[in-house]
């Protein structure tokens, strides 16, 4: 079974049984259609700091995260220099993994240049959603052809921890594909979001 009962007796996706704090995530936020830049900043910025450890981890961690990057405001993280680099290593709130950090510092660097080039990080990535029939079975897959696609357009633009099992989570998460298994109550509901969202 990919679904469980939820507390008001609905099916949702398995995944969200694992920790308390998911059932909100996956009700409210994950797989519902994102284009606010800085939103999809973060996101890309978390399953980045995400990679090897667990999602609870980062998502226990999240507002901690938003007050160390300032709410990911990628035009204030650009301005970061060597300095903020060491403050966030001491920074017990967050993950404090070098190369993570300093990844993020770079990708706001990368997303200004992308939003000089492209008029926004939303409309750059909603170009990459796959066609309906490209689609793997909900939750069958960690990685597409759309993802190792977006995966290598980034990084050829110089982003860091950005590889195709990143960016895939980043488009299960911000609804470039609806990745609720296919009798979970909150399926519909991210259908239906999706069919009314204005693509960038």
């Amino acid at each position: 079974m990919s679904t469980i009962l939820g507390p008001d007796g609905k099916p949702r996706c398995r995944w969200c049984a694992a920790a308390p704090e998911f059932l909100a995530y996956h009700d409210a936020e994950w797989g519902f259609p994102v284009k606010d830049d800085r939103r999809l900043f973060e996101k890309l910025c978390l399953e980045g700091f995400q990679s090897g450890l667990s999602w609870r981890t980062i998502l226990a961690k999240r507002e901690n995260f938003r007050a160390a990057f300032h709410g990911f405001d990628f035009d204030r993280v650009a301005r970061f220099t060597q300095r903020d680099v060491e403050r966030l290593l001491k920074d017990e709130g967050i993950v404090r993994h070098r190369g993570k950090i300093e990844a993020v510092i770079n990708n706001a660097r990368r997303a200004r240049e992308l939003v000089k080039e492209e008029g926004s990080l939303a409309s750059f990535l909603w170009r990459h959603e796959p066609d309906h029939n490209e689609l793997a079975e909900p939750q069958s897959a960690s990685t597409s052809a759309q993802s190792i696609a977006l995966s290598k357009d980034l990084k050829k633009r110089g982003w860091q921890f950005v590889g195709p099992t990143t960016v895939y989570a980043l488009m299960q998460a911000m609804g470039l594909i609806n990745d609720h298994a296919e009798d979970c109550v909150i399926r519909a509901k991210v259908e239906r979001a999706r069919r009314a969202f204005k693509r960038p």
